[in-house]
């Protein structure tokens, strides 16, 4: 993420969360201390970016081949949380950040619980599908 001249590298199987604005009332309209609200285990937000995910081991240098090259590049197992998700997570695992004066949570991938994925109609790209008749 890049604000101005600065850009925001998440690391690892961390994943940076827009966090929702916390509910101050019950269903009800009563209003809730502040410190009721901070207490809750449960939190959500936006998925705003993702690391590249949990870092695999590099292959082993093989004597037995040395035409064969080894890959440098280093390899991940990737994350199923994708930018633009919405998350259900535990608080406690969340660390919170100001980037650029905004707050963000930063928390590790398997503290998430759920993921909330609004999925686009891929039939509906199909160009001349709407010809085609029920079959």
């Amino acid at each position: 993420m890049k604000k101005g001249n600065k850009r925001l590298v998440v690391i690892g199987d961390r994943v940076l969360v827009k966090q929702e604005d916390l509910e101050d009332r019950t269903e009800v309209g009563l209003y809730l201390p502040q410190t009721v609200v901070e207490k809750e285990e449960i939190q959500s937000g936006r998925v705003v970016l993702t690391g590249p995910g949990i870092p695999l081991p590099q292959p082993q240098d093989t004597d037995d081949e040395p035409w064969r090259s080894v890959p440098t590049e280093p390899k991940s197992l990737p994350m199923q949380a994708e930018p633009g998700d919405y998350a259900l997570f535990l608080k406690k695992m969340a660390v919170e950040i100001k980037f650029e004066g905004e707050k963000y949570l930063i928390i590790p991938h398997s503290s998430i619980m759920v993921l909330i994925r609004e999925e686009e109609d891929i039939l509906a790209d199909i160009e001349g599908l709407d010809d085609i008749e029920d079959l």
